[in-house]
């Protein structure tokens, strides 16, 4: 009897994670995320120079994550995308929002610390990229 509710409890928590809505692929969102993974990861590989010297660069940066956050939170079903982009550019976080905020107030980074940083905020991309390519195209339901 243990054994049946256990694969009861498990059949019944899978049929309900299968239909929780899920938004389909986008590949504009994917084509955005990984441009924005290339632009910010080679930008970050200047943080050993002087802030003041890209700043230019990086706010042109933060303005595209926060296009893409924002394509993001306007498509239907798509909050763990959405909440994905919210940690990786928030600047009080540990990820690319906050290391361009560490950047600006310390002027120069470490290259050690800038290329931890760079393994990190490749993994967040990388987390985005994999979501937007696992979901269902559109042209699939036909």
């Amino acid at each position: 009897m243990k054994l049946y509710n256990s694969i009861l409890t498990l059949t019944i928590s899978l049929i309900i994670w299968s239909c929780s809505s899920i938004s389909v692929f986008s590949p504009e969102a994917y084509k955005q995320a990984v441009n924005l993974k290339v632009e910010s990861l080679e930008l970050m590989s200047f943080a050993t120079e002087p802030y003041s010297d890209f700043s230019e660069d990086i706010v042109y940066l933060q303005t595209e994550l926060k296009k893409a956050y924002e394509f993001s939170r306007g498509r239907p079903d798509n909050e763990i995308s959405t909440k994905q982009w919210e940690i990786l550019i928030d600047e009080e976080g540990n990820l690319l929002g906050g290391f361009l905020k560490r950047w600006e107030t310390e002027g120069t980074l470490s290259e050690m610390f800038v290329n931890e940083m760079q393994m990190l905020v490749s993994d967040a991309f990388d987390t985005i990229i994999g979501l937007e390519s696992g979901k269902i195209d559109p042209s699939e339901f036909k």
